[in-house]
């Protein structure tokens, strides 16, 4: 199976500084996402999405806040006729050293648990962070980095989750 693994804040939607996520009910979705989203479902892919979400843990927002956004963002890019394989997130604090917060691969390697099927050499990931990019390069599969200028390495800059489709 071919996934594109996405991150969610700063790739699909939009992302704000953690002490706002507090009062954020409403997933504003980045210009040309949901057309990325499309047109990677269109070659072939499934989507799983990979988040950290440390506010969780370190009491920024509840496990509840979480879901019911998580419902809303699922329920908008369902409306736009795009089916989302999975979600797996990390709850825990930045400080917990936990094995599934991004960098690490933690939530790839549940991923791999629940779908055996997935064969890495034919998957990418996109994100907007360097846990992100640091990820991909580990697992040693294309990666693209969303605004991180340039870098050093295999990783592909690009500018929007939109501009995948022109490397998939």
């Amino acid at each position: 199976m071919k996934v594109a693994f996405l991150d969610r804040d700063g790739t699909i939607i939009q992302d704000y500084e953690d002490e706002l996520w507090k009062d954020i009910t409403e997933p504003v979705f980045i210009n040309g996402s949901i057309e990325g989203l499309k047109k990677i479902k269109q070659k072939g892919y499934e989507i799983i999405i990979i988040t950290n979400q440390y506010l969780i843990d370190e009491k920024i927002i509840s496990i509840q806040r979480y879901k019911d956004f998580t419902n809303k963002f699922l329920k908008r890019i369902e409306d736009n006729g795009i089916e989302i394989l999975d979600i797996f997130y990390c709850p825990h604090s930045r400080h917990r050293n936990c094995n599934c917060m991004k960098p690490k691969e933690g939530l790839i390697k549940m991923t791999l648990e629940k779908y055996s099927e997935i064969d890495l050499k034919d998957c990418f990931i996109v994100g907007d962070s360097l846990c992100d990019v640091e990820l991909g390069e580990k697992l040693g599969i294309k990666t693209f980095g969303i605004g991180l200028g340039k870098r050093e390495g295999k990783t592909i800059i690009i500018d929007s989750l939109k501009d995948v489709i022109r490397y998939i």
